[in-house]
């Protein structure tokens, strides 16, 4: 069983940053991951870091953020930088021994998220 709490989230102005955190509890998945999901639309991947640091990171946010990982802590963290309104979003914590990829079926368990607003 995993147990995953987000933490960070809240509301800037377009081009401002914002850090999510997500800590962990129970077994240590070997892929975590942050999705976010906007009112009337479906839940979309952000970015994936595996056991190892593998990363993957969705074409809307490269360039912009940063998952990171620590497994000691069995914490992960999403750095945003230069937000946009379109990243505004219920941010969700995701893990999973799945197949690590940024479909939200790959994911057994997640957190109860964390609201991100970007205004213009």
């Amino acid at each position: 069983q995993v147990q995953l709490a987000e933490s960070g989230g809240g509301s800037v102005e377009a081009g401002g940053s914002l850090r999510l955190s997500c800590a962990g509890s129970g077994a240590l998945a070997w892929y975590m991951a942050w999705f976010r999901q906007a009112p009337g639309k479906e839940r979309e991947g952000v970015a994936i870091r595996d056991y190892d640091g593998k990363t993957t990171y969705a074409d809307a946010v490269k360039g912009r953020f940063t998952i990171s990982r620590d497994n000691a802590k069995n914490t992960l963290h999403l750095y945003m930088n230069n937000l946009k309104p379109d990243d505004t979003a219920m941010y969700y914590c995701a893990a999973g021994w799945g197949r690590g990829t940024l479909f939200p079926k790959d994911y057994a368990y997640w957190g109860q998220g964390t609201q991100v607003t970007v205004s213009s």
